[in-house]
């Protein structure tokens, strides 16, 4: 009885963290400018806002692993692959600035 009490626990907490990656995708596909898409040589940006749609109501609503698989695939191409193309073409690191001579901890400009 215990172990299915954690089966279902453990089962739970697998549906949240694929609901939550799906909407942080979908939002950052949202957010993303439609002319980004097409410059990186990417599916539109209303092919990813379907799938990702879809993703999240299904994770909501219908809850079949299949699907749900799916959808967490098409989530982490996202965030993999089209998500990481579209800040390169919109400027590189997004909100938090800085220029193309910046290292991990701060600007490199040899040592001026």
């Amino acid at each position: 009885m215990l172990m299915a009490g954690f089966d279902s626990l453990l089962w739970l907490l697998l549906n949240l963290v694929m609901l939550v990656l799906a909407v942080v995708a979908l939002v950052m596909a949202a957010m993303a400018r439609e002319d980004a898409y097409r410059a990186a040589d990417k599916q539109t940006k209303i092919f990813w806002l379907i799938l990702l749609g879809v993703t999240v109501a299904v994770n909501l609503f219908l809850q079949m692993l299949f699907l749900q698989i799916a959808g967490l695939i098409a989530t982490i191409v996202f965030l993999v692959d089209v998500r990481p193309a579209l800040q390169q073409v919109s400027g590189g690191r997004g909100r938090r600035g800085g220029s193309s001579s910046d290292g991990p901890y701060g600007p490199y400009n040899g040592g001026r």
